[in-house]
């Protein structure tokens, strides 16, 4: 059953204002999708669930308390305004977003889009391994960007030490998890998605490279 922003709303417990930014983004995501290939364009059909909830849920699996987070191959802003807005929804003050996306047009769309709906965060237009090092994170999302061996030799240089990864994925998740085990060691809790029967959430921590790993 397709979704609408009430089901949505009544799903998440979002605030009137919240809803009122998540509809300004749709807004802003359909009408930017006429002329630019930003998402599937049958997918908008489907926003509330496959966009709009799908990256809201990553929040009801972080560590409680304020977290500095990093979304990877941020795209038209999927998962990472769904998340800086449950952030603010959630009142997780002192709460830090950073989206990396390599498409300009892309990066613009998303800093356009948080600034119509309010939403807080920090676009860096770049690959993601050009971001400093030296800067760490406590959680690290990426959604439709890479297999998950080579999600982890993104995401591994940038977690702090006792951080985690939140990998949204599809139903060949158990084939990416052995393939991932060649290469690294991690805790893997699988946990249902609110927004597909096949898709989970892979929740991983203690991740570290095999001393064989070409990858990290």
């Amino acid at each position: 059953m397709t979704l609408g922003p009430e089901d949505f709303q009544s799903a998440t417990g979002v605030s009137r204002e919240t809803l009122a930014a998540f509809e300004r983004w749709h807004d802003l995501l359909a009408e930017a999708n006429r002329t630019t290939n930003l998402v599937g364009r049958s997918t908008m059909d489907d926003f509330w669930n496959r966009h709009a909830l799908d990256g809201f849920q990553l929040i009801e699996h972080a560590p409680p308390g304020p977290m500095n987070w990093l979304d990877i191959g941020a795209g038209a802003g999927i998962p990472g305004i769904a998340l800086a807005l449950a952030i603010a929804d959630r009142k997780l003050d002192g709460s830090q977003l950073t989206m990396v996306e390599s498409v300009g047009k892309k990066a613009r769309f998303i800093e356009a889009s948080l600034a119509a709906t309010g939403a807080k965060a920090r676009v860096e237009n770049c690959r993601v391994e050009a971001i400093d090092r030296s800067e760490r994170f406590d959680i690290v999302t990426a959604r439709a960007v890479a297999a998950l061996d080579k999600l982890l030799g993104y995401a591994y240089p940038l977690l702090k030490t006792g951080g985690i990864a939140l990998f949204p994925k599809g139903q060949r998740y158990r084939q990416e998890l052995t393939d991932a085990h060649k290469y690294w060691t991690f805790d893997a809790d699988i946990l249902p998605s609110q927004t597909s029967t096949d898709g989970v959430i892979l929740r991983l921590s203690a991740i570290r490279p095999r001393k064989e790993n070409c990858h990290a």
